[in-house]
């Protein structure tokens, strides 16, 4: 059978390959559970063309910009992982997105049925099947532990150190419209920091549709179709292919976003925009993409991918420069030799958003989750 380098055709727990027929979703897939509340919570050089004045203060191509800290970021994984049961997470994730791209191959090529949640945002019922089949997969072996799904909403025992982050169908307008990119996304959070993690990219097109599997631990590394990748060497901007995406509400948010892309657009190797948050953080720790951003994404879009790129050696970060959670509202993910160089940029023009009045407190989290960050 052909594949495409990298990719493989979604298979069964019994390892045959399913057809989009044979590929649907088990009996068993029961109503989602009761919802819980959920509350808000509260150096390298520069780019080329870079110097730095005798005020400190950094000028790129003769415009001033604020001088950015170059201190590592902190860890966003789980630092201590000794007595949690990873390799009891690792399979019960591999199984979730497993079950979860089954369902999604079964009717990516047939009529789908739409209902619009807004102007422009979107769901399809394999968004819904595709999430109770995950979840059936996820209670079953951790009954015990909180879920957070995007469709869903939160479930679970609320006193759980355990989160289970998932996005059944990231990329949902990409879907509707049969064009690739999307994924679904899956990870799990021990006490508000991400532990595992799987993102199942779906690629190809119309009736030639292809999935590769992206699995990271903290401390383990991450792996595409069980071989090690890393981000890229590239530490110029000006060789950079860069990606970024934008929500439906045309803010103040966006047009800051429109403004980056036109900026970065004219002085990188290009800026893509694919419509899935878990795909985009996959390519730049695949190393095919330099750096991924966006604003207000929610934890079940950014928890795997975000994850899977510091295994793979890049770093995350908030927009302004700030320490990530899955929490907060914005996010930047890079190979790390040129996070500091794009913040540049990015940085004052997120603080200009907060400073005009624009929430960036972190949102989402569960009402009781314990966490430590």
């Amino acid at each position: 059978m052909a594949m495409t380098a990298g990719l493989t055709a979604v298979a069964s727990s019994s390892g045959k390959l399913l057809s989009p027929a044979a590929a649907v979703c088990r009996p068993g897939c029961g109503a989602l559970a009761g919802r819980v509340r959920m509350g808000t919570a509260g150096g390298r050089p520069g780019a080329q063309g870079m110097r730095t004045s005798s005020s400190g203060m950094r000028r790129v191509r003769g415009v001033r910009a604020a001088a950015v800290s170059e201190a590592p970021a902190a860890r966003i994984g789980v630092v201590d992982t000794e007595g949690l049961p990873v390799k009891a997470l690792m399979e019960a994730l591999e199984a979730a997105g497993r079950r979860g791209a089954e369902v999604i191959m079964a009717a990516v090529d047939k009529p789908r049925n739409i209902d619009y949640k807004g102007k422009a945002d979107l769901v399809t019922d394999t968004d819904r099947n595709t999430e109770l089949a995950i979840l059936e997969v996820v209670r079953e072996r951790f009954p015990g532990h909180l879920i957070l799904g995007e469709e869903g909403g939160v479930s679970g025992d609320p006193t759980s150190e355990y989160l289970w982050c998932i996005d059944p169908l990231d990329g949902t307008t990409n879907f509707a419209h049969g064009y690739p990119c999307f994924a679904v996304s899956i990870a799990v959070l021990y006490r508000g920091r991400p532990l595992a993690a799987t993102v199942v990219e779906f690629a190809g097109g119309p009736f030639a549709w292809v999935t590769r599997t992206f699995l990271a631990s903290a401390g383990g590394g991450a792996f595409c179709n069980g071989q090690r990748i890393h981000v890229s060497s590239t530490d110029m901007i000006e060789r950079s292919l860069l990606v970024t995406g934008f929500g439906y509400d045309h803010d103040k948010a966006w047009e800051t976003n429109l403004d980056l892309f036109k900026y970065y657009t004219d002085v990188s190797r290009g800026v893509r925009r694919l419509g899935s948050a878990a795909t985009d953080c996959c390519h730049v720790a695949l190393g095919i993409t330099e750096s991924y951003w966006e604003f207000r994404l929610k934890p079940w879009d950014m928890a795997a991918g975000v994850l899977i790129v510091e295994e793979a050696g890049g770093k995350v970060t908030r927009m302004d420069g700030g320490p990530f959670t899955v929490f907060d509202r914005s996010v930047i993910v890079s190979n790390g030799v040129i996070h500091d160089k794009l913040l540049e940029k990015i940085q004052p023009a997120t603080e200009k958003l907060i400073a005009d009045g624009l929430d960036f407190t972190q949102w989402m989290k569960p009402t009781g989750y314990m966490t430590d960050v």
